[in-house]
């Protein structure tokens, strides 16, 4: 439904400036489409380069009828709120989109097809990115008969830059490796939006999540090269969203995702992290299921840096280096070249 020819507006109240910002700020960055402006009376008036760390100058408008005036043809839902519920306060302008003839993108967990399917007109729609769109078969490993290249990313902890970091490396080999093809397989609602496609991973049932994965992987089997988006973390004790992808897509490859300077998780943060080396022998260790699956080696670290200087993010990488022995790159600050040239 979200085709690359409609323009956008994205909704983000009072959060344009905040973590909670998350789903907004992956649309700005790597959707294909035109973005007309942002909704968040807070800052209306301002850009958005000049709100947050984002380079960007979409203007900031102060509600829904702004926005559909400029032209706006689906506006998506860019805050992701404590809980994924939709607020109380959002009902009204949601109305008033719907009222304008606004399409809906909702990464939420509250499907708005129930509460506002109603309100539809012809040709008008709402797409509940975290909704199923089929139910798998069981997983059967038959992604480890493929023989393409299968790039897992992985993580020390949630929100860490997984996502980010496979599209900055997936765009990288797009425009660089020269007749190799690769696709990006989103499994969460950002990368779903900005991709178009994908599963949202953490709607399915943990029977159906491995086959979900595996269906995907295997719609993609045309592809020289494979990304598959990281959720959650083997350290996190809230998630078991990385054994289902190791299991459903039999990784080749895994790139770890770091932040810079962490030593425990951001939540629960009484959870230490060991020592890196440890955890990547412990990502491969499981994602090879003692040999009887597809082997699975990390190739490369993707490091946040943000928050730190350029000569402190060099020196961070350079140290994480010598600890590994693996390349390590920040590919948002400084390009993703350094690991996308590892798989070609």
């Amino acid at each position: 439904m979200l085709t690359p020819d409609l323009k956008l507006a994205i909704y983000m109240e009072a959060n344009l400036d905040s973590d909670y910002g998350k789903m907004g700020f992956g649309v700005m960055r790597f959707s294909p489409n035109e973005i007309l402006c942002i909704v968040d009376s807070v800052h209306a008036g301002k850009t958005v380069s000049t709100v947050c760390d984002l380079p960007f100058d979409y203007p900031v408008v102060a509600g829904i009828k702004e926005a559909a005036n400029l032209g706006a043809q689906v506006l998506i839902l860019g805050t992701a709120p404590s809980g994924g519920q939709v607020p109380e306060a959002w009902h009204t302008p949601l109305r008033l989109a719907l009222e304008s003839g606004l399409n809906l993108v909702n990464g939420l967990h509250d499907p708005l097809n129930n509460r506002f399917g109603h309100m539809l007109r012809d040709g008008q729609w709402i797409w509940d990115v975290r909704q199923p769109s089929f139910t798998p078969e069981i997983a059967q490993a038959r992604a480890a008969a493929l023989t393409n290249r299968r790039v897992l990313m992985i993580g020390t902890d949630m929100a860490i830059g997984k996502m980010t970091a496979g599209l900055e490396i997936h765009r990288w080999i797009r425009q660089n490796a020269e007749g190799i093809s690769s696709e990006f397989l989103a499994t969460g609602q950002i990368g779903m939006t900005v991709t178009g496609k994908g599963i949202p991973l953490d709607a399915f049932k943990l029977d159906h999540a491995c086959g979900a994965v595996e269906a995907m992987v295997m719609n993609a089997a045309h592809a020289d090269i494979v990304f598959i988006e990281g959720q959650g973390s083997l350290l996190h004790p809230g998630s078991s969203a990385t054994l289902s992808l190791m299991r459903g897509s039999c990784a080749t490859h895994l790139i770890m995702c770091h932040r810079a300077g962490m030593t425990h998780l951001r939540k629960p943060d009484h959870v230490s992290l060991p020592a890196l080396g440890d955890f990547i022998r412990l990502n491969e260790d499981v994602a090879s299921a003692a040999g009887s699956l597809t082997p699975a080696k990390t190739i490369g670290i993707a490091l946040n840096t943000s928050g730190l200087q350029d000569s402190d993010a060099r020196s961070e990488i350079d140290r994480l280096e010598s600890e590994t022995g693996l390349p390590v790159e920040d590919v948002v600050r400084f390009g993703a070249g350094k690991l996308g040239r590892l798989l070609v």
